[in-house]
């Protein structure tokens, strides 16, 4: 095909020329009742012709459409049996379109700006750019990640307010922290069906420290995994998610914000890894095979928000299955296909970079295609009334096994007269002997969990079958046999060690805390 292609190519640009351009799309009058959603915003961005490209022959077959804004015709030659060529001419439509000479910074302002805002507040962001190998995915997620970063380590945001960065590849169904040297990690769900990274090391960014931060993102790229094709000398051979977590504190009233920015490995026909061994081919086929299944869960969300939107009866229409669960990308992406299992209000730009040159049309039109499909229109009023909502990340009803008193009326009580078995605590670790500095801080806090009372006092002399090499701490009357809490590896999660028990005086113990066992993770997290 490629050479029927550069036989013709003369004849192509002449067709091209003489072709008129086709009339924009008539559009209602008045006020839309439709408008897109803004929750999915869907884009493209056109990557410039290249050396090589222009070098290799074949000339350019996408072209902005003049009088009509974020629309693309896609002009191919088609083999005629007859023997002439004849061209065909396809169209598509996104929210934004890019032309060649847009700039990163271009494509921050207009589509991700938002979206670090919506994270900020507390909701769930992603961003994701896939298409054919070589058509520019890395250069524009790599370049929107330092703009990302920058913008938040500038930000005048308060000392409580914590940010943090990870970076993980995806190959096949295995899972590396590439900022811990790709270390393996596990990829699990909760109870509430929000994925949970497990063993990824976070990294906090100070604020400032802009250079810091783009080293992060430039070590972890050093360990992504890359290899020639015959489309691109460094093709990316995984899928690679970068995720920043935004801690606000207690203050502001929302958990912790997400934003997922999220670099997919290219696709690609057989004839680009024709000439690589076995091992090529299997991983080629494992990358396909996980864009095979995104593409499905892509469909099947496009079928369902059509369907929520619908105005026909809806008890009599079955929810189309979008099988998130079938590859380790489309997992960590759940949060996209699946918002109704996420505590958190989600919002996705999408962005379809695709390959200008006649050569690489096919791929082109699909990979528009498929961003045409994950466009779902909306009425106003419901884009309205969802634009007017902030992002909320608790839960409206738990479904996990609470610490909490299970008499509401215990709440109004002092703190230290209702200390009960079950009673999960933060304590002071301040040694029995040392004196409370200026301020009255005395150490860090710790958790535990309450088990039994001892019996003693921490003024009394027996006791010592009680506690028995059991440190002590700080404080007089009763104290109390407890379990140690401690971090687990997925952040924010903790679990309890029953075989790591300490001894509390009760006022040791300055607050109540209330955490929540998940049984999908197995590990039980703070909610009060």
């Amino acid at each position: 095909m490629d050479q029927f292609y550069l036989d013709n190519a003369a004849l192509y640009q002449n067709l091209v020329k003489r072709l008129k351009p086709a009339p924009p799309t008539a559009r209602p009058a008045g006020k839309p009742t439709e408008v897109p959603s803004p929750d999915m915003v869907v884009s493209a961005r056109i990557r410039p012709l290249l050396n090589e490209d222009l070098a290799s022959g074949f000339p350019c077959a996408l072209f902005l459409r003049a009088n009509q804004p974020n629309v693309v015709d896609i002009h191919d030659l088609y083999n005629h049996p007859k023997g002439i060529p004849i061209l065909k001419s396809f169209n598509y439509e996104v929210d934004r379109l890019f032309g060649p000479d847009a700039t990163s910074q271009e494509i921050y302002d207009s589509q991700v700006r938002d979206l670090v805002s919506f994270s900020w507040d507390g909701g769930v962001g992603t961003l994701f750019a896939y298409g054919q190998t070589g058509s520019g995915k890395t250069t524009t997620i790599s370049g929107l990640e330092k703009l990302v970063v920058d913008s938040l380590v500038d930000s005048g945001r308060p000392s409580s307010c914590k940010i943090y960065l990870s970076i993980i590849e995806l190959a096949g169904n295995s899972s590396f922290d590439l900022l811990s040297s790709r270390k393996p990690i596990s990829i699990l769900e909760d109870s509430f069906g929000v994925t949970q990274l497990a063993g990824i090391e976070e990294h906090q960014l100070i604020q400032g420290e802009r250079e810091a931060a783009e080293n992060l993102i430039e070590r972890a790229a050093s360990f992504r995994r890359t290899a020639p094709t015959l489309k691109n000398d460094a093709s990316s051979r995984s899928h690679s998610i970068c995720r920043l977590r935004i801690q606000r504190g207690d203050d502001h009233g929302t958990g912790d914000g997400f934003l997922y920015l999220v670099d997919l490995a290219g696709s690609e026909a057989a004839r680009d890894v024709a000439t690589h061994g076995a091992e090529r081919m299997r991983e080629t086929r494992e990358i396909n095979i996980s864009l095979s299944v995104l593409k499905d869960c892509i469909r099947g969300k496009a079928q369902a928000d059509a369907l929520a939107f619908s105005s026909g009866p809806k008890s009599k229409q079955k929810r189309p299955h979008i099988p998130f669960r079938q590859s380790a990308l489309t997992k960590v992406l759940k949060h996209v296909f699946d918002p109704s299992a996420s505590a958190s209000k989600t919002k996705t730009v999408v962005i379809a970079c695709v390959n200008p040159s006649l050569a690489d049309v096919g791929p082109s039109k699909n990979t528009l295609r498929y961003a045409e499909m994950l466009r779902v229109s909306v009425p106003a009023a419901v884009a309205a009334n969802n634009s007017s909502k902030k992002a909320n990340s608790n839960p409206t009803m738990s479904v996990r096994p609470s610490s909490r008193d299970p008499n509401p009326a215990a709440a109004s009580m002092p703190f230290h007269s209702r200390v009960r078995p079950g009673m999960v605590v933060s304590y002071n670790t301040t040694p029995s002997g040392e004196d409370l500095d200026a301020s009255g801080a005395a150490g860090s806090a710790q958790f535990a969990v309450i088990l039994s009372p001892t019996g003693t006092s921490s003024r009394g002399s027996t006791g010592e079958d009680a506690d028995k090499n059991m440190p002590s701490f700080r404080g007089s009357g009763a104290r109390y046999l407890c379990a140690q809490v401690v971090p687990a590896v997925i952040s924010g999660a903790y679990e309890v060690n029953m075989w790591q028990q300490v001894v509390v005086d009760v006022r040791s113990m300055e607050k109540e805390v209330i955490m929540e066992y998940d049984i999908g993770t197995r590990y039980y997290y703070i909610v009060d």
